[in-house]
């Protein structure tokens, strides 16, 4: 297993191959795995690094503990201007448009909590797994915000416009349940990394997307 760390004395982000698969797990579950501007900087350099390389055909994204990821820190949100705000959302969507066009095949391992920028995370990928006790929301309304990582275009394509405003604009939480019910997951499992890689063994081969 190797890490990268953009700071602090345990590693933010961890790396784990198991052949031709790689899992980025988040590992800041004292912060509920936001995705600070740190973290999304060294997330978008593994990112443009893995999906350079021809040997991968699959990059899991998981959290840790009960969190998969939070999303962006709201105290770097309230620091933020007009100018560097527009700044901010456009570096956040350049990073999810980058796992969206992976030629791998992207997997969200959803461990648990998945909000906001963290939902947006996951949306950008092929597959969706999550725990029993997963819960989905973007909690941007009640925030007086709306997220800028692209959500808003994504969410709506895969559930549909009507349960996307209600998530929207209502800030509401889905559980596990629910979220595979309306088509937002793929699968409900325990283990969702080995539930991820039992997805990736049922494939042919030709449904990889590096292939």
């Amino acid at each position: 297993m190797s890490a990268y760390e953009p700071g602090g004395d345990q590693p933010a982000i961890l790396l784990e191959e198991r052949g031709q698969l790689v899992i980025i797990r988040f590992n800041r579950p004292a912060t509920r795995n936001s995705l600070s501007r740190e973290i999304l900087s060294e997330l978008d350099h593994i990112v443009s690094t893995l999906t350079k390389r021809n040997d991968l055909t699959v990059i899991i994204f998981t959290g840790t503990d009960d969190v998969f990821a939070s999303g962006a820190n709201i105290r770097e949100l309230l620091t933020l201007t007009p100018e560097t705000a527009k700044e901010f959302a456009r570096f956040g969507q350049s990073l999810m448009q980058k796992i969206d066009d992976a030629p791998q095949l992207t997997i969200a391992a959803v461990n648990g909590y998945c909000m906001g920028g963290g939902l947006d995370l996951a949306l950008a990928c092929d597959v969706r797994v999550a725990s029993p006790n997963a819960v989905f929301a973007h909690p941007g309304a009640s925030l007086g915000i709306i997220t800028g990582w692209g959500g808003t275009q994504r969410l709506p394509r895969l559930i549909g416009t009507a349960r996307a405003l209600e998530m929207f604009t209502l800030a509401r939480r889905l559980n596990a349940q629910e979220a595979h019910a309306i088509g937002l997951v793929n699968r409900v499992a325990e283990s969702v990394v080995e539930a991820a890689c039992e997805i990736i063994d049922a494939l042919p081969r030709s449904s990889s997307r590096a292939s």
